[in-house]
């Protein structure tokens, strides 16, 4: 026992001994640390005192803060910045769907205005502004060098306005004007509609309303089709979707998941650091889903479709989307302004960020131009063609009752339709087709599994 007892005893003076040692240079460093800060600290202020007694003319003492704070966080990556009080009124106006200006989500790469999206049905859309356009002079003054604050502020202004921004886009040699008129963006974010049995529902935005109206125009089309059992699939079209609210973007992706996770989200602080799971029930009761994303969809966008691919709930069907991975916290401070911090990056349920990445798609679909797809019909059939039921005095099939020849006219009309649409939007009808291949074969399968029983 005594000797286990002066054991104990040398582990422990050997332990003091070894603390002791350890914590002379850790307290020491902590020491430096800090009066390192302090030393900055007054760096800054003397570098503000100079400007504020030296500067070629007087400067406002609140915007050299300002300014000072804005470019701290700016200085951390694209989504971090400040608001002032303005520009946090804004913003909580813009998610609730309501808001004054061109429609035009923006982001900043190496100093350079670059789209993420235009918002459909605002002005920027309706002028052609695509993703991936840069931003280059905004009534022909540059904003090379602003911070993304200061050139969103040269692009507002009052409702009714017009204004002239220069683009510069890949593929096109030089850079062009566009002008634009602002106007109250109103956005309604979901639209839908049916398409032969296929439900297909628009998200643009991710908004306060975005959930209950998808589940609300979601059941309006039930009834339209007469019942969920008439639904062939759903096409969750998220193309030029910016993002928006974390939650409406969980709500949504819950909404066709029974169980799982949806996302997590990891930062530096663990209260930040949270693990968000689906609930059961699923809308669509498991009918066939597929997903159309493109290089605009983005951020909340991202998520639903990261997690419905993840899950192998739906089929994502498009382009590469945009890549953003992380999460903004908006953080009020003193003086009625905010700051927007970014406190955490996000991950699928597979534990992958799709930070610079973005989700890619399970079937690669470009947008083709109408003018285009015509012209490969027409390479494809470049002269009508006759059948034996255009030839004088051809016999009539007798193996058809009139309502299977009443089926097969439908099922004609339906596929010139479909082609229709394929004029139109490429990536969408491709999607439609998709779920009805599903839909077929899973009506297939159910088939030989009764008739087997």
């Amino acid at each position: 026992m005594k000797k286990i007892w002066m054991a104990g005893l040398g582990g422990a003076a050997l332990g003091a001994l070894v603390s002791t040692q350890l914590a002379g240079p850790l307290l020491a460093q902590e020491a430096d640390k800090g009066k390192s800060v302090y030393q900055e600290l007054d760096l800054f202020g003397d570098i503000f005192e100079r400007i504020r007694s030296s500067y070629v003319e007087p400067v406002d003492d609140k915007t050299l803060i300002e300014a000072a704070i804005n470019g701290m966080l700016t200085h951390l990556d694209p989504h971090s910045s400040y608001m002032p009080p303005d520009d946090f009124d804004d913003m909580r106006v813009q998610t609730k769907g309501e808001f004054g200006g061109l429609g035009i989500e923006v982001t900043q790469e190496n100093g350079i205005v670059k789209v993420v999206s235009p918002i459909e049905g605002t002005p920027a859309d309706a002028a052609g502004i695509k993703p991936g356009d840069l931003i280059v002079q905004v009534n022909g003054d540059s904003v090379q060098g602003l911070t993304l604050n200061e050139a969103v502020e040269m692009m507002r202004g009052p409702v009714g306005s017009e204004i002239t921004i220069t683009i510069s886009r890949q593929g096109t040699p030089d850079p062009f004007d566009v002008k634009l008129k602002r106007e109250t963006i109103t956005i309604s974010p979901v639209e839908s509609r049916v398409e032969d049995g296929v439900i297909i529902l628009r998200l643009k935005t991710f908004n306060e309303q975005t959930f209950p109206e998808m589940e609300k125009q979601f059941k309006a089309d039930i009834e339209q089709v007469g019942g969920l059992d008439k639904v062939t699939g759903v096409v969750l079209d998220l193309r030029n979707n910016p993002g928006g609210l974390l939650n409406q973007a969980i709500s949504v992706s819950d909404a066709f998941l029974d169980s799982g996770e949806i996302v997590s989200t990891r930062g530096r602080d663990p209260r930040d650091s949270e693990r968000y799971n689906a609930t059961p029930g699923d809308l669509t009761t498991g009918k066939p889903m597929a997903v159309v994303v493109n290089g605009g969809s983005a951020s909340a966008s991202e998520i639903v479709a990261g997690a419905l691919k993840d899950h192998h709930r739906a089929v994502i069907i498009g382009t590469q989307t945009f890549g953003k991975g992380s999460v903004q916290t908006i953080m009020p401070i003193e003086g009625e302004g905010a700051i927007r911090l970014t406190t955490a990056r996000y991950y699928t349920p597979s534990g992958r960020s799709i930070q610079a990445l973005g989700v890619a798609p399970d079937i690669i679909v470009e947008q083709r131009a109408p003018e285009d797809v015509a012209q490969s019909q027409e390479q494809q059939n470049p002269m009508p063609l006759r059948s034996e039921a255009d030839l004088r005095g051809s016999l009539e099939n007798d193996s058809l009752t009139p309502d299977e020849k009443k089926i097969l006219e439908e099922d004609r009309k339906h596929k010139e339709e479909t082609a229709k649409l394929r004029a139109e939007d490429y990536q969408l009808s491709y999607a439609i087709d998709i779920l009805r291949g599903m839909s077929y074969l899973a009506s297939e399968n159910t088939g030989v599994k009764e008739s087997a029983n």
